[in-house]
């Protein structure tokens, strides 16, 4: 089963297995993740699942859908690799994805 690193703001790393086909998202939620609220529960609503993706795994992924990148454009601290984890789905590709949590959603 792939593992994502979620890491928290203050440099804590916490290793999740997520099931293949699952989003990062749900993997938090499934697993307590402190920082990855999720209201919306996978909805791309409410960007209240904001990570940051490590550099070295935002060429990986898929790019984001229009509805991902409009919501964005309203997150505080968004930058170049600012994602929805909701959006990201698990594959065996991205087994040790490292996503990095916001100062704002702890």
């Amino acid at each position: 089963m792939p593992k994502v690193h979620y890491v928290a703001h203050n440099g804590a790393d916490r290793l999740v297995e997520v099931p293949a086909g699952d989003s990062v998202m749900r993997g938090a939620v499934a697993n307590a993740v402190p920082g990855i609220d999720a209201d919306c529960g996978g909805q791309c609503a409410c960007a209240t699942c904001h990570v940051y993706v490590d550099e070295a795994w935002t060429d990986r992924l898929e790019q984001p859908g229009e509805m991902e990148t409009s919501l964005l454009a309203f997150v505080d601290g968004v930058r170049p690799n600012s994602r929805l984890s909701c959006q990201i789905k698990v594959t065996q590709e991205l087994d040790g994805l490292v996503v990095k949590l916001p100062e704002s959603q702890h």
